[in-house]
């Protein structure tokens, strides 16, 4: 029986957290573990982690499970894999690319895989990303954790009157469990723009004005649906280029996929050490 793509499943018509526990339910069925630990979102730079944690124990394709669909972004895989985290008793559920609200597919597809997460067990969640740097101290390639977001892109998934503190958004304990890795480990607050055009320098510097430290088009409103299903969030941007205005030179994803190639390696030892503490 062919499953539903998220192509094909219209988001408005179902009941998003129904349609998580059936994406679980196939997971678990075509994986054969029935309960998954951690999960992680790979964006750019970071796909390299799932081969450094452990043994792959299943890899499925995105259009196998419903409501997910094949990658849109060169340089993301469109797989789930299922992975024994190894030293330890405990499978990582990997996400190999996300849905970007600048796809146009609404914000429940944007948070499925989050919902989906949660839905298969798991307790925590690692959300990475490429980025912007404001910082001109952060050169292409550094690791940053996330340690507060800015959503500016004027939509939230959380529906009626629900409300979620997000005080704390960004586990505290998580983040020093990341430096108990790599002491030298900088943080930064993300902000999250609606894309997919790159940011004007104008946007740049009002962002900064306001607060942010990396800039990006994804990650916060994952965040935010985490938290609401009770997810503990690990959040570590790439800096893989200047952010406009910072740096003369013009934006362009290929500089993201070629500073994420570079870093992929670095990135992959690093998290997957993480992971293992966590």
């Amino acid at each position: 029986m062919t499953t539903p793509s998220s192509a094909a499943v219209n988001f408005d018509s179902v009941d998003p957290f129904a349609l998580a526990d059936e994406a679980a339910a196939e997971i678990a069925r075509l994986s054969g573990v029935q309960r998954h630990d951690i999960a992680l979102v790979l964006g750019s730079g970071w796909g390299d982690t799932a081969d450094r944690l452990g043994e792959t124990v299943a890899s499925i394709d995105n259009e196998q499970v419903p409501g997910f669909a094949k990658a849109a972004v060169a340089g993301h895989k469109g797989t789930i894999r299922s992975v024994r985290i190894e030293g330890t008793d405990k499978h990582a559920l990997i996400f190999g690319t996300r849905t970007h609200y600048y796809e146009g597919r609404g914000v429940r597809a944007v948070v499925h895989g989050v919902r989906t997460a949660k839905a298969a067990g798991c307790e925590t969640i690692v959300l990475t990303n490429g980025c912007g740097g404001l910082n001109p101290e952060w050169a292409p390639g550094t690791p940053v954790l996330i340690s507060d977001h800015l959503n500016l892109t004027a939509n939230s998934p959380l529906e009626g009157a629900t409300f979620v503190d997000l005080t704390d958004l960004y586990s505290a304990r998580l983040r020093e469990v990341a430096r108990s890795v790599d002491p030298s480990l900088a943080e930064g607050v993300y902000a999250q723009f609606r894309g997919p055009h790159y940011e004007t320098p104008a946007e740049v510097r009002m962002a900064k004005t306001i607060g942010a430290d990396l800039v990006g088009m994804s990650t916060a409103l994952e965040a935010i649906a985490a938290r609401h299903v009770g997810l503990e969030i690990l959040g570590i941007s790439l800096v893989t280029n200047a952010a406009a205005g910072i740096s003369e030179v013009p934006l362009s994803h290929q500089e993201v996929i070629d500073a994420g190639k570079e870093a992929a390696g670095r990135c992959a030892d690093l998290l997957s050490q993480i992971v293992r503490k966590l």
